[in-house]
């Protein structure tokens, strides 16, 4: 049994490739060594293995931000960005002060940002960059990675504030006018700088108007008088917009349905 067990550790030894023996050697000298050589040769997949394999080993030693470092290099060039992501945040935590951080911590935005979905989509990835972006900056305000930052800072900023408009838009469509009105200040209100701040505005508008529109004629005047102000918040921000005209409109309805000693006007 054991000369039948000696003759197959023989025979699988023999055709194992140079590689499957460098995995499966103890020699974490030579392992640190090659996989370096597979990385500076692009063979990502085989450097990310044997870093791997050799993480813990060197974990302390002058060998270790190097280590974890490179591994996640290997990761991310060989697109396991979710991985490389993992590995770039812990590195940063455990080597706080290392020359590789900064890049790594660039390189962590990089996998967050490839991580993100268009606006439509669940924005909680897009809160996570944006988190890990303003941190970077907050640190690094001056390095030659910045700009690159501050330009993925307000794309990123663009979808989550449109997504947040198009969110309260969505009640305008289906016809909820004061769902609408009170969605769309609420984006304002959360953020007064939305880069959509006249179209939410106008919008504001168009919604107390339907709304006051479709009220039942005892309801009219004071949700008219709603519309006056949203329209007087409007053109004192906008008076030259291209809803001007549109928002005229609904402005000199609304006079003439809250005028004194005038029933509300009736609108077909």
């Amino acid at each position: 049994m054991n000369r039948y067990f000696l003759f197959l550790v023989v025979v699988l030894t023999g055709c194992a490739s140079p590689y499957e023996l460098l995995l499966r050697s103890p020699d974490a000298d030579l392992k640190y060594q090659k996989a370096f050589e597979f990385y500076h040769a692009g063979k990502y997949t085989r450097a990310k293995e044997l870093f791997s394999q050799i993480l813990l080993v060197n974990r302390g030693t002058a060998r270790d931000d190097s280590v974890q470092y490179y591994l996640g290099l290997s990761q991310y060039y060989g697109a396991d960005y979710e991985e490389a992501e993992t590995t770039f945040d812990q590195f940063a935590q455990i080597f706080p002060r290392s020359p590789f951080t900064p890049k790594a911590r660039s390189l962590r935005i990089e996998c967050l940002y490839g991580m993100t979905y268009r606006w439509e989509l669940d924005q909680l990835p897009t809160y996570t960059a944006i988190s890990a972006i303003n941190e970077f900056l907050y640190d690094y305000p001056n390095s030659e990675l910045a700009e690159d930052c501050r330009k993925k800072l307000d794309e990123l900023n663009e979808r989550i504030e449109k997504k947040s408009f198009e969110s309260a838009k969505l009640y305008y469509k289906v016809e909820n006018y004061r769902a609408a009105a009170f969605a769309l200040r609420n984006v304002l209100r959360d953020n007064p700088d939305n880069r959509y701040r006249e179209e939410i505005m106008y919008y504001v508008v168009a919604a107390n108007f339907r709304y006051a529109v479709n009220s039942v004629s005892f309801r009219q005047r004071e949700r008219f008088l709603a519309v006056i102000d949203s329209y007087y918040n409007f053109v004192s921000e906008y008076p030259e917009s291209k809803y001007i005209s549109e928002v005229e409109g609904m402005f000199r309805r609304a006079q003439r349905a809250t005028a004194k000693d005038k029933a509300p006007e009736i609108v077909e």
